[in-house]
């Protein structure tokens, strides 16, 4: 064995970090964030012009906070709005505006800059400090050994690798989980070329979106002239977009891998095993503060079984931040908690993605997300394919009725079947989301298929 080779683990250990981990949502774990919190907001008062001028706009210094209750009633919270008015203050000049989001000190300590994808202006940075990529890997590491990830296996990247937060800096992430193979081919490959690299490669694992992974199995026959299935693909960690936690969409995934899906991301968080989706547990207590607030109100929501709310972060290691590096930032994710204990038996609280805040529809007054439609319109597949974009005539979040919806019908489905399966589709989103859609139907195949993220918004205003 290699010197530089990690230590191995038991295959068999119920957590990655056996002294961390059971301590995630406990009062133990509680008392040790406590404990943070001051340190923390002294660091950001001191080092972080952004988070000063928020402390002192809001009226309070670091030793005015004795609780994380305090801090939600003192501190509002921030986004991705908050950084595009930093860019403009500083004329888009991206070094300085660095400089104020995460101070200089921090800045010296820069080992790497990825973004947002941008698809609604400048790209939001994810700044990695050279003391994060260690925390980063913890976090990781916990996340990839809960999904399944062991010595021997190879794991395909498929994540955009150019400026992607969850592209490049995997490639350190994964790196503390003992004897796992990286493999990056990433989505800018595309299918065809990815297709072939996970066969020569004998790749069991991919991490990636669930619009890549579907799309890969969309063209594994037209590619390779074989089934996806056939590669032996055992593992599929998804994230970056609601999918792997969509039950229709997780199923057929399951269903056409022949793999486990385990969704990640939206914050610290990976699903387990139960073969009934239970949400992804919350596994960075120790870096990072959770709570919800209402979307509309921003007051704080109890996290209590069952609660929905917008998911707010503070992180707790502010030398070592993994993609929150300011006070109460949020993502602009709406996400369910449950905080019963879950079946598999592993600690921390649980969430689940409902929708975005900002992708949120209002169709006679009642609140409609793409993610939920998603899912309704996957249950039919193969009657369709899966594909399907939401018309919008003006800017969201308010649509005059009906909702407009552009789907593709699936391969072998007559026009002379199509008005008996609009009213089965119709009816399923009534009965579910309270909404009835008018839908345009589009031949197999008309819509373009995303290597990244799935754009389901066509915005036509």
């Amino acid at each position: 064995m290699s010197k530089f080779a990690p230590p191995a683990k038991d295959v068999d250990d119920l957590y990655f970090n056996q002294e961390i981990e059971p301590l995630l949502n406990t009062p133990q774990m509680a008392k040790i964030q406590l404990e943070k919190l001051k340190p923390t907001l002294q660091f950001f008062y001191d080092h972080v012009p952004f988070d000063r001028e928020r402390m002192d706009d809001a009226g309070f210094k670091p030793q005015d906070i004795e609780s994380f209750d305090d801090l939600a009633r003192a501190l509002p919270i921030c986004g991705q709005a908050d950084y595009r008015e930093v860019f403009e203050r500083f004329d888009n000049d991206m070094l300085k505006a660095y400089d104020h989001l995460y101070g200089e000190l921090r800045m010296q300590q820069l080992h790497l800059i990825t973004t947002t994808s941008g698809t609604t202006g400048i790209p939001t940075p994810y700044p990695v400090f050279h003391d994060s990529v260690e925390a980063m890997g913890e976090v990781l590491g916990r996340m990839g050994w809960r999904g399944g990830l062991r010595a021997g296996d190879r794991l395909a990247i498929g994540y955009g690798l150019s400026m992607h937060a969850a592209g490049t800096p995997i490639l350190y992430y994964y790196k503390k989980i003992p004897g796992v193979t990286i493999i990056p081919i990433g989505a800018e490959a595309g299918a065809e070329r990815f297709l072939t690299l996970l066969k020569l490669f004998q790749v069991n694992a991919i991490t990636c979106t669930p619009s890549l992974a579907l799309y890969l199995a969309e063209k594994s026959e037209e590619y390779l002239g074989e089934p996806i299935s056939s590669l032996g693909i055992e593992k599929l960690l998804l994230g970056a977009e609601p999918g792997a936690g969509i039950p229709e969409i997780r199923n057929r995934l399951e269903s056409e891998y022949g793999a486990s899906v385990i969704d990640v991301g939206a914050g610290y968080g990976v699903s387990c095993e139960c073969p009934e989706y239970q949400g992804m547990h919350w596994v960075g207590d120790d870096h990072c503060y959770y709570e919800l607030v209402d979307p509309e109100t921003f007051e704080p929501v109890p996290m209590t079984n069952g609660a929905t709310g917008l998911a707010v972060f503070t992180p707790l290691e502010p030398e070592a931040t993994i993609y929150f590096s300011n006070l109460r930032y949020t993502l602009n994710d709406i996400h369910q908690v449950f905080t019963d204990d879950c079946p598999c038996g592993r600690s921390g609280f649980r969430y689940k993605i409902v929708g975005r805040a900002d992708d949120m529809l209002k169709v006679k007054g009642v609140p409609v997300y793409p993610a939920a439609i998603q899912g309704v319109i996957n249950g039919f597949v193969p009657e369709l394919t899966g594909s399907f974009r939401i018309a919008l005539d003006r800017e969201p979040p308010l649509v005059i009725a009906p909702l407009k919806l552009k789907v593709e019908y699936g391969e072998g489905v007559t026009e002379q079947e199509l008005p008996a399966l609009e009213e089965k589709i119709i009816q399923k989103m009534k009965a579910l989301l309270k909404v009835s859609p008018a839908i345009s139907w589009l031949k197999p195949n008309s819509l373009e298929r995303a290597l990244k993220k799935t754009q389901l918004l066509e915005k036509n205003y």
